[in-house]
């Protein structure tokens, strides 16, 4: 069993300036389970810290990323992951594993480097509410 020092929570890194990232962390803030996922810009010192600690270069990412018990998931394994930490019907996501992994992402990519034109992005990072700061990495 770990210790308290040894738990660390699961980190979901996003885009922080593209709207559809943005959204989506807004939903999953909604339809989580319990509060157990933490946030975090990729563009932020925390996001850029976890990146560099997991060895993830910052140059082959391409919106989201899930780190949780030291194991990362990227592009739709991501998705297919954060979908476990949902309520249902949301955590029904979670079965798009029995997809295999390269078409899901040539749907994941798609979107991803669509994004921006589809969405829209922001000129900085989303700003927390006072009282969602605890759930984002400073």
């Amino acid at each position: 069993m770990k210790s308290a020092e040894e738990i660390t929570p699961a980190v979901l890194l996003f885009d922080g300036v593209c709207n559809l990232c943005n959204g989506s962390v807004q939903f999953i803030l909604k339809h989580e389970k319990s509060e157990t996922l933490k946030f975090s810009a990729i563009q932020s010192a925390a996001g850029q810290k976890l990146l560099l600690q997991h060895n993830i270069d910052p140059e082959q990412t391409n919106s989201v990323i899930l780190i949780n018990d030291g194991v990362v998931y990227t592009e739709s394994d991501a998705v297919a992951k954060v979908a476990e930490f949902l309520k249902f019907p949301y955590n029904t996501g979670k079965y798009l594993k029995v997809v295999p992994r390269q078409i899901r992402n040539v749907f994941y990519k798609k979107v991803s480097n669509n994004r921006y034109k589809w969405f829209g992005q922001k000129e900085s990072c989303m700003i927390p509410t006072p009282d969602l700061r605890n759930r984002f990495l400073q």
